[in-house]
Protein backbone atom coordinates (compact mmCIF):
# COMPACT_ATOMS: atom_id res chain seq x y z
CA UNK A 1 0.00 0.00 0.00
CA UNK A 2 2.81 2.37 0.83
CA UNK A 3 4.57 1.53 -2.40
CA UNK A 4 1.35 2.24 -4.35
CA UNK A 5 0.90 5.62 -2.61
CA UNK A 6 4.52 6.46 -3.34
CA UNK A 7 4.07 5.53 -6.98
CA UNK A 8 0.90 7.63 -7.25
CA UNK A 9 2.72 10.65 -5.83
CA UNK A 10 5.47 10.21 -8.38
CA UNK A 11 3.25 9.58 -11.43
CA UNK A 12 0.47 12.14 -10.75
CA UNK A 13 2.56 15.26 -11.50
CA UNK A 14 3.62 13.73 -14.81
CA UNK A 15 -0.01 13.06 -15.67
CA UNK A 16 -1.03 16.63 -14.76
CA UNK A 17 1.81 18.10 -16.79
CA UNK A 18 0.90 16.01 -19.83
CA UNK A 19 -2.75 17.03 -19.55
CA UNK A 20 -1.77 20.70 -19.16
CA UNK A 21 0.50 20.51 -22.19
CA UNK A 22 -2.28 18.94 -24.24
CA UNK A 23 -4.73 21.67 -23.17
CA UNK A 24 -2.22 24.42 -23.97
CA UNK A 25 -1.63 22.89 -27.39
CA UNK A 26 -5.37 22.84 -28.14
CA UNK A 27 -5.73 26.43 -26.94
CA UNK A 28 -2.83 27.62 -29.11
CA UNK A 29 -4.30 25.84 -32.13
CA UNK A 30 -7.72 27.43 -31.53
CA UNK A 31 -6.25 30.90 -31.10
CA UNK A 32 -4.17 30.43 -34.25
CA UNK A 33 -7.26 29.44 -36.28
CA UNK A 34 -9.22 32.43 -34.95
CA UNK A 35 -6.35 34.80 -35.79
CA UNK A 36 -6.13 33.42 -39.34
CA UNK A 37 -9.92 33.76 -39.73
CA UNK A 38 -9.93 37.38 -38.58
CA UNK A 39 -6.93 38.23 -40.72
CA UNK A 40 -8.54 36.65 -43.79
CA UNK A 41 -11.81 38.53 -43.25
CA UNK A 42 -10.14 41.90 -42.94
CA UNK A 43 -7.83 41.24 -45.88
CA UNK A 44 -10.77 40.35 -48.10
CA UNK A 45 -12.63 43.47 -46.95
CA UNK A 46 -9.58 45.64 -47.61
CA UNK A 47 -9.17 44.08 -51.05
CA UNK A 48 -12.81 44.80 -51.89
CA UNK A 49 -12.43 48.43 -50.76
CA UNK A 50 -9.27 48.87 -52.83
CA UNK A 51 -10.94 47.38 -55.91
CA UNK A 52 -13.92 49.68 -55.38
CA UNK A 53 -11.64 52.71 -55.15
CA UNK A 54 -9.77 51.60 -58.26
CA UNK A 55 -13.02 51.22 -60.18
CA UNK A 56 -14.07 54.72 -59.13
CA UNK A 57 -10.78 56.29 -60.15
CA UNK A 58 -10.82 54.53 -63.50
CA UNK A 59 -13.42 56.84 -64.99
CA UNK A 60 -17.13 57.51 -64.74
CA UNK A 61 -19.83 54.94 -64.20
CA UNK A 62 -21.39 55.25 -67.63
CA UNK A 63 -21.86 51.69 -68.92
CA UNK A 64 -21.40 50.55 -72.49
CA UNK A 65 -20.43 54.06 -73.53
CA UNK A 66 -17.68 55.61 -75.63
CA UNK A 67 -15.90 58.64 -74.27
CA UNK A 68 -18.51 59.06 -71.55
CA UNK A 69 -21.25 59.60 -74.16
CA UNK A 70 -24.34 57.38 -74.26
CA UNK A 71 -25.70 56.43 -77.68
CA UNK A 72 -29.42 56.09 -78.26
CA UNK A 73 -31.31 55.37 -81.46
CA UNK A 74 -33.65 58.24 -82.33
CA UNK A 75 -35.78 58.08 -85.52
CA UNK A 76 -34.82 60.73 -88.02
CA UNK A 77 -37.23 62.89 -90.03
CA UNK A 78 -36.99 60.50 -92.98
CA UNK A 79 -38.17 57.56 -90.89
CA UNK A 80 -34.75 55.84 -90.90
CA UNK A 81 -33.30 55.19 -87.44
CA UNK A 82 -30.14 57.18 -86.77
CA UNK A 83 -27.62 57.04 -83.91
CA UNK A 84 -27.62 60.24 -81.93
CA UNK A 85 -25.33 61.04 -79.05
CA UNK A 86 -26.92 62.65 -76.02
CA UNK A 87 -25.22 63.70 -72.82
CA UNK A 88 -27.75 62.25 -70.41
CA UNK A 89 -31.18 60.67 -70.17
CA UNK A 90 -33.64 61.41 -67.39
CA UNK A 91 -36.85 59.38 -67.27
CA UNK A 92 -39.84 60.76 -65.36
CA UNK A 93 -42.77 58.37 -64.96
CA UNK A 94 -45.59 60.88 -64.86
CA UNK A 95 -48.30 58.45 -63.87
CA UNK A 96 -46.13 56.71 -61.27
CA UNK A 97 -45.39 59.32 -58.66
CA UNK A 98 -43.99 62.60 -59.93
CA UNK A 99 -47.10 63.48 -61.95
CA UNK A 100 -50.54 62.26 -62.94
CA UNK A 101 -50.79 62.83 -66.68
CA UNK A 102 -50.58 59.12 -67.50
CA UNK A 103 -47.60 59.64 -69.84
CA UNK A 104 -43.94 58.77 -69.79
CA UNK A 105 -41.57 61.58 -70.74
CA UNK A 106 -37.94 61.09 -71.76
CA UNK A 107 -35.73 64.13 -71.96
CA UNK A 108 -32.09 64.61 -72.78
CA UNK A 109 -29.91 66.95 -74.83
CA UNK A 110 -32.87 68.68 -76.50
CA UNK A 111 -34.62 65.42 -77.49
CA UNK A 112 -38.08 64.91 -76.01
CA UNK A 113 -40.31 61.92 -76.63
CA UNK A 114 -43.72 61.39 -75.05
CA UNK A 115 -45.25 57.94 -74.87
CA UNK A 116 -48.81 57.22 -73.88
CA UNK A 117 -49.39 54.76 -71.09
CA UNK A 118 -50.84 51.39 -72.13
CA UNK A 119 -54.51 50.80 -71.51
CA UNK A 120 -53.69 48.26 -68.78
CA UNK A 121 -52.17 50.97 -66.58
CA UNK A 122 -54.14 52.56 -63.69
CA UNK A 123 -56.81 55.15 -64.31
CA UNK A 124 -56.38 58.87 -63.62
CA UNK A 125 -57.77 58.49 -60.08
CA UNK A 126 -55.44 55.58 -59.31
CA UNK A 127 -52.52 57.47 -60.81
CA UNK A 128 -53.26 60.41 -58.54
CA UNK A 129 -53.42 58.06 -55.57
CA UNK A 130 -50.12 56.52 -56.60
CA UNK A 131 -48.65 60.00 -56.74
CA UNK A 132 -49.22 60.32 -53.02
CA UNK A 133 -47.32 57.08 -52.42
CA UNK A 134 -44.41 58.36 -54.49
CA UNK A 135 -42.42 56.77 -57.26
CA UNK A 136 -39.46 57.69 -59.40
CA UNK A 137 -36.56 59.80 -58.26
CA UNK A 138 -35.98 63.45 -57.60
CA UNK A 139 -35.27 65.57 -60.63
CA UNK A 140 -31.65 66.55 -60.94
CA UNK A 141 -30.36 63.59 -58.94
CA UNK A 142 -27.05 61.90 -59.56
CA UNK A 143 -27.24 58.39 -60.98
CA UNK A 144 -25.26 56.13 -63.26
CA UNK A 145 -26.10 56.54 -66.93
CA UNK A 146 -27.69 53.48 -68.51
CA UNK A 147 -27.35 52.76 -72.21
CA UNK A 148 -30.57 51.98 -74.04
CA UNK A 149 -29.25 48.68 -75.38
CA UNK A 150 -27.44 47.55 -72.22
CA UNK A 151 -28.45 44.48 -70.25
CA UNK A 152 -29.68 46.66 -67.37
CA UNK A 153 -32.03 48.59 -69.67
CA UNK A 154 -33.38 45.36 -71.17
CA UNK A 155 -34.01 43.89 -67.71
CA UNK A 156 -35.61 47.14 -66.48
CA UNK A 157 -38.37 46.75 -69.07
CA UNK A 158 -39.39 43.47 -67.44
CA UNK A 159 -39.56 44.83 -63.89
CA UNK A 160 -42.27 46.66 -61.96
CA UNK A 161 -41.90 50.11 -60.46
CA UNK A 162 -42.15 50.75 -56.74
CA UNK A 163 -45.86 51.58 -56.91
CA UNK A 164 -46.74 47.95 -57.62
CA UNK A 165 -47.56 45.53 -54.83
CA UNK A 166 -44.60 43.15 -54.94
CA UNK A 167 -45.35 40.36 -52.46
CA UNK A 168 -42.32 38.30 -53.46
CA UNK A 169 -40.04 41.25 -52.63
CA UNK A 170 -41.73 41.72 -49.24
CA UNK A 171 -41.47 38.01 -48.42
CA UNK A 172 -37.78 37.99 -49.39
CA UNK A 173 -37.23 41.12 -47.31
CA UNK A 174 -38.80 39.56 -44.22
CA UNK A 175 -37.07 36.20 -44.71
CA UNK A 176 -33.58 37.65 -44.99
CA UNK A 177 -34.17 39.94 -42.00
CA UNK A 178 -35.34 37.16 -39.69
CA UNK A 179 -32.51 34.94 -40.94
CA UNK A 180 -29.90 37.59 -40.14
CA UNK A 181 -31.50 38.14 -36.73
CA UNK A 182 -31.21 34.43 -35.88
CA UNK A 183 -27.60 34.33 -37.10
CA UNK A 184 -26.76 37.37 -34.98
CA UNK A 185 -28.29 35.61 -32.00
CA UNK A 186 -26.55 32.22 -32.32
CA UNK A 187 -23.18 33.22 -33.81
CA UNK A 188 -20.31 34.88 -31.92
CA UNK A 189 -20.50 38.64 -32.37
CA UNK A 190 -17.04 38.96 -33.97
CA UNK A 191 -17.71 36.28 -36.56
CA UNK A 192 -21.12 37.66 -37.50
CA UNK A 193 -19.74 41.19 -37.96
CA UNK A 194 -16.81 39.88 -40.00
CA UNK A 195 -19.08 37.86 -42.27
CA UNK A 196 -21.50 40.75 -42.75
CA UNK A 197 -18.59 43.09 -43.51
CA UNK A 198 -17.45 40.81 -46.32
CA UNK A 199 -21.02 40.50 -47.64
CA UNK A 200 -21.54 44.28 -47.55
CA UNK A 201 -18.20 45.02 -49.23
CA UNK A 202 -18.90 42.46 -51.94
CA UNK A 203 -22.35 43.95 -52.53
CA UNK A 204 -20.83 47.43 -52.86
CA UNK A 205 -18.28 46.18 -55.36
CA UNK A 206 -21.03 44.59 -57.46
CA UNK A 207 -23.06 47.81 -57.39
CA UNK A 208 -20.08 49.87 -58.52
CA UNK A 209 -19.12 47.52 -61.34
CA UNK A 210 -22.42 46.35 -62.81
CA UNK A 211 -23.06 49.65 -64.60
CA UNK A 212 -19.66 49.60 -66.27
CA UNK A 213 -18.79 48.25 -69.67
CA UNK A 214 -17.91 44.58 -69.59
CA UNK A 215 -19.78 43.84 -66.34
CA UNK A 216 -23.30 43.55 -67.71
CA UNK A 217 -23.27 39.88 -66.75
CA UNK A 218 -23.67 40.99 -63.13
CA UNK A 219 -27.09 42.44 -63.96
CA UNK A 220 -28.01 39.18 -65.67
CA UNK A 221 -26.91 37.24 -62.58
CA UNK A 222 -28.90 39.51 -60.24
CA UNK A 223 -32.00 39.12 -62.38
CA UNK A 224 -31.51 35.34 -62.60
CA UNK A 225 -31.39 34.90 -58.82
CA UNK A 226 -33.76 37.68 -57.67
CA UNK A 227 -36.19 37.80 -60.61
CA UNK A 228 -39.31 39.81 -59.75
CA UNK A 229 -38.01 40.99 -56.38
CA UNK A 230 -36.01 43.66 -58.19
CA UNK A 231 -37.53 47.03 -58.97
CA UNK A 232 -37.39 49.01 -62.16
CA UNK A 233 -35.29 51.90 -60.81
CA UNK A 234 -32.69 49.41 -59.52
CA UNK A 235 -31.78 48.70 -63.14
CA UNK A 236 -31.96 52.33 -64.25
CA UNK A 237 -28.83 53.71 -62.59
CA UNK A 238 -29.61 53.26 -58.88
CA UNK A 239 -28.20 50.86 -56.31
CA UNK A 240 -30.32 47.90 -55.25
CA UNK A 241 -31.70 47.83 -51.74
CA UNK A 242 -29.56 44.81 -50.83
CA UNK A 243 -26.42 46.90 -50.29
CA UNK A 244 -28.19 49.20 -47.81
CA UNK A 245 -29.86 46.16 -46.23
CA UNK A 246 -26.53 44.46 -45.53
CA UNK A 247 -24.95 47.72 -44.41
CA UNK A 248 -27.78 48.43 -41.96
CA UNK A 249 -27.51 44.94 -40.43
CA UNK A 250 -23.72 45.24 -40.15
CA UNK A 251 -23.76 48.64 -38.46
CA UNK A 252 -26.52 47.59 -36.06
CA UNK A 253 -24.55 44.52 -34.96
CA UNK A 254 -21.38 46.59 -34.58
CA UNK A 255 -22.79 49.62 -32.75
CA UNK A 256 -25.24 48.06 -30.29
CA UNK A 257 -25.48 45.07 -27.91
CA UNK A 258 -26.50 41.74 -29.37
CA UNK A 259 -30.09 41.78 -28.06
CA UNK A 260 -30.77 45.34 -29.23
CA UNK A 261 -29.25 44.61 -32.64
CA UNK A 262 -31.32 41.44 -33.01
CA UNK A 263 -34.57 43.23 -32.21
CA UNK A 264 -33.61 46.12 -34.49
CA UNK A 265 -33.03 43.70 -37.38
CA UNK A 266 -36.42 42.09 -36.65
CA UNK A 267 -38.11 45.50 -36.98
CA UNK A 268 -36.38 45.91 -40.34
CA UNK A 269 -37.73 42.51 -41.42
CA UNK A 270 -41.34 43.20 -40.40
CA UNK A 271 -42.03 46.93 -39.99
CA UNK A 272 -40.66 48.01 -43.36
CA UNK A 273 -42.69 45.69 -45.67
CA UNK A 274 -45.84 45.85 -43.53
CA UNK A 275 -45.81 49.67 -43.38
CA UNK A 276 -45.34 49.72 -47.15
CA UNK A 277 -48.28 47.34 -47.62
CA UNK A 278 -50.71 49.23 -45.38
CA UNK A 279 -49.58 52.58 -46.78
CA UNK A 280 -50.21 51.43 -50.32
CA UNK A 281 -53.61 49.99 -49.41
CA UNK A 282 -54.68 53.31 -47.85
CA UNK A 283 -53.04 55.67 -50.35
CA UNK A 284 -56.44 56.95 -51.51
CA UNK A 285 -57.22 58.28 -47.99
CA UNK A 286 -55.68 61.67 -48.51
CA UNK A 287 -56.13 63.05 -44.99
CA UNK A 288 -53.63 60.46 -43.78
CA UNK A 289 -50.97 61.32 -46.36
CA UNK A 290 -47.92 63.49 -45.71
CA UNK A 291 -47.42 65.30 -48.99
CA UNK A 292 -44.31 67.48 -48.81
CA UNK A 293 -43.31 66.58 -45.28
CA UNK A 294 -41.30 68.71 -42.90
CA UNK A 295 -38.06 69.41 -44.71
CA UNK A 296 -38.46 66.10 -46.53
CA UNK A 297 -39.46 64.17 -43.40
CA UNK A 298 -42.06 61.57 -44.32
CA UNK A 299 -42.63 62.98 -47.79
CA UNK A 300 -45.29 60.98 -49.68
CA UNK A 301 -45.73 58.60 -46.74
CA UNK A 302 -48.93 57.91 -44.78
CA UNK A 303 -49.86 57.83 -41.10
CA UNK A 304 -52.08 54.78 -41.60
CA UNK A 305 -49.16 52.86 -43.07
CA UNK A 306 -47.08 53.90 -40.06
CA UNK A 307 -49.70 52.62 -37.60
CA UNK A 308 -50.24 49.44 -39.60
CA UNK A 309 -46.52 48.64 -39.56
CA UNK A 310 -46.31 49.23 -35.80
CA UNK A 311 -49.32 47.01 -35.05
CA UNK A 312 -48.00 44.26 -37.32
CA UNK A 313 -44.79 44.05 -35.24
CA UNK A 314 -46.61 43.95 -31.89
CA UNK A 315 -47.47 40.18 -31.74
CA UNK A 316 -44.00 39.15 -32.89
CA UNK A 317 -42.24 41.40 -30.37
CA UNK A 318 -44.54 40.21 -27.60
CA UNK A 319 -43.73 36.57 -28.39
CA UNK A 320 -39.98 37.25 -28.45
CA UNK A 321 -39.96 39.11 -25.14
CA UNK A 322 -42.41 36.78 -23.36
CA UNK A 323 -40.04 33.81 -23.72
CA UNK A 324 -36.89 35.84 -23.00
CA UNK A 325 -35.06 35.72 -19.67
CA UNK A 326 -36.93 38.68 -18.17
CA UNK A 327 -37.18 39.25 -14.40
CA UNK A 328 -39.95 37.27 -12.76
CA UNK A 329 -41.63 40.50 -11.63
CA UNK A 330 -42.21 41.65 -15.23
CA UNK A 331 -45.93 41.87 -16.02
CA UNK A 332 -47.68 41.18 -19.30
CA UNK A 333 -48.64 44.84 -19.54
CA UNK A 334 -44.99 45.83 -19.40
CA UNK A 335 -44.07 43.31 -22.10
CA UNK A 336 -46.91 44.53 -24.33
CA UNK A 337 -45.87 48.16 -23.82
CA UNK A 338 -42.24 47.46 -24.70
CA UNK A 339 -43.35 45.42 -27.74
CA UNK A 340 -45.55 48.26 -28.97
CA UNK A 341 -42.79 50.84 -28.49
CA UNK A 342 -40.35 48.70 -30.48
CA UNK A 343 -42.87 48.40 -33.33
CA UNK A 344 -43.49 52.15 -33.26
CA UNK A 345 -39.75 52.81 -33.43
CA UNK A 346 -39.32 50.62 -36.52
CA UNK A 347 -42.37 52.09 -38.26
CA UNK A 348 -41.32 55.64 -37.36
CA UNK A 349 -37.88 55.11 -38.89
CA UNK A 350 -39.54 53.88 -42.08
CA UNK A 351 -41.89 56.87 -42.04
CA UNK A 352 -39.01 59.33 -41.68
CA UNK A 353 -37.33 58.30 -44.95
CA UNK A 354 -38.89 60.39 -47.74
CA UNK A 355 -40.16 59.13 -51.07
CA UNK A 356 -38.57 59.63 -53.56
CA UNK A 357 -35.34 59.02 -51.70
CA UNK A 358 -32.82 61.77 -51.08
CA UNK A 359 -29.99 61.16 -53.55
CA UNK A 360 -26.67 62.71 -54.40
CA UNK A 361 -27.51 65.83 -56.49
CA UNK A 362 -25.98 66.50 -59.88
CA UNK A 363 -24.60 69.80 -58.61
CA UNK A 364 -24.11 71.55 -55.29
CA UNK A 365 -24.44 75.26 -55.87
CA UNK A 366 -22.31 76.09 -58.88
CA UNK A 367 -20.11 73.02 -58.44
CA UNK A 368 -21.00 69.96 -60.51
CA UNK A 369 -20.74 66.59 -58.78
CA UNK A 370 -18.08 64.45 -60.54
CA UNK A 371 -19.39 61.55 -62.58
CA UNK A 372 -17.32 59.03 -60.60
CA UNK A 373 -19.28 59.70 -57.39
CA UNK A 374 -21.51 56.65 -56.72
CA UNK A 375 -25.29 57.23 -56.81
CA UNK A 376 -25.85 56.83 -53.06
CA UNK A 377 -29.22 57.66 -51.53
CA UNK A 378 -30.93 57.59 -48.13
CA UNK A 379 -32.53 54.17 -47.86
CA UNK A 380 -34.96 52.87 -45.25
CA UNK A 381 -33.09 49.54 -45.16
CA UNK A 382 -30.19 51.44 -43.60
CA UNK A 383 -32.14 53.77 -41.31
CA UNK A 384 -34.67 51.33 -39.82
CA UNK A 385 -32.33 48.78 -38.14
CA UNK A 386 -29.95 51.41 -36.76
CA UNK A 387 -32.71 53.61 -35.32
CA UNK A 388 -34.67 50.61 -34.01
CA UNK A 389 -31.60 49.20 -32.24
CA UNK A 390 -30.88 52.59 -30.68
CA UNK A 391 -34.50 52.91 -29.56
CA UNK A 392 -34.35 49.39 -28.10
CA UNK A 393 -31.43 50.34 -25.83
CA UNK A 394 -33.32 53.40 -24.56
CA UNK A 395 -36.58 51.46 -24.06
CA UNK A 396 -34.78 48.74 -22.09
CA UNK A 397 -33.10 51.40 -19.98
CA UNK A 398 -36.41 53.12 -19.26
CA UNK A 399 -38.12 49.89 -18.17
CA UNK A 400 -35.16 48.54 -16.20
CA UNK A 401 -34.31 45.68 -18.56
CA UNK A 402 -30.73 44.52 -18.90
CA UNK A 403 -28.96 45.47 -22.12
CA UNK A 404 -27.60 41.90 -22.17
CA UNK A 405 -31.08 40.39 -21.96
CA UNK A 406 -30.91 36.80 -23.15
CA UNK A 407 -33.41 35.95 -25.88
CA UNK A 408 -34.41 32.46 -26.99
CA UNK A 409 -31.80 30.76 -29.16
CA UNK A 410 -34.01 30.94 -32.26
CA UNK A 411 -35.70 34.16 -31.07
CA UNK A 412 -39.29 32.88 -31.10
CA UNK A 413 -38.77 29.34 -29.78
Amino acid sequence: KKERQKWDQISRPDTNIAHRRKSDKRGRRKRRIEAIYRMTCWRVSLLVVLLSAASLCDGNLAPHSVGGRVFSKVPSSGGVPSSRSISGVTASLQGGGSGGSGQSEVRGGGATAVKKRPTSEPSAFEAKAEEASGDGELKGDHSAKVCKDSSAAVIAKKLKNRNRMNFSRKATHAGFGLGFAVLNQIMPRERFIAGMTILTSSSLLVELLRYRKGFGWMNDALHFFLRGTLRKHEMEGKFTGSFYYFLGVTLSAYLYPKTAATLGICQLALADPSASYFGRQTRHIYWSRIENGLGGFGRNKGMLGFLGGALFCLPFNYRVLSIAALPTTTTRTTIATVSALLGLAGAFADLAVPTPALTVPKSIGNMKVPSWVPPFHVDDNLVVPIFSSFACTKIFQAFGFSQELELARCIIF
